[in-house]
This record gives structure tokens, sequence and C-alpha cells, in this order.
């Protein structure tokens, strides 16, 4: 049952909630070379965009997957600082 129309603009969270966290995903594994700034915000609004999409109920899978990646990606680079600094 979803809560807003099919021409809405809020379908479009998941699909975009999925290629930020693809991206972030992809830079974190490189964070080495591009720094942890990328993966964080990417991250970061990956996780925001799939959590406005879960709370509006559109595109559910792909929010789901969104937030799984962009809550990977924001914590591998602040798991990582913290194994390397000891």
């Amino acid at each position: 049952m979803s809560t807003g129309s099919a021409d809405s603009p809020a379908t479009l969270y998941g699909p975009v909630s999925v290629v930020l966290g693809s991206a972030a995903l992809l830079a974190a594994v490189f964070a080495g070379f591009v720094g942890i700034a990328i993966p964080l915000l990417f991250g970061s609004l990956a996780v925001t965009f799939a959590l406005l999409g879960l709370g509006r109920g559109l595109n559910r899978g792909q929010c789901a997957l969104g937030l799984a990646t962009g809550s990977l990606s924001v914590l591998y680079p602040i798991f990582l600082v913290a194994a390397l600094s000891t």
C-alpha cells in the first residue's frame, strides 16, 4: 500500500539511495586512494534517502538495499581508521 502517487518525486528515493549507496561502497573500498570524505558523504545521503523512501512506503526493496549499502559505506571507513590508529 503506497501513500504517494506514482508520479511523485518521492518514487525516486529508492533508486537514488541505491546509486548513492553503491558509489559510496565502491569509494569506501578504495578509501586509501580517494579518502574517507566521499564514502561518508555519499553513504549518509544514501541512508537519508532510504529512510525517507521507507517512510513513504515506496520502492521498499530498493530503499532497503540503499540503506544497507549506505550504512556499510559509512561504517567501513570508521572501523578502518579505528583499526589502523591503534
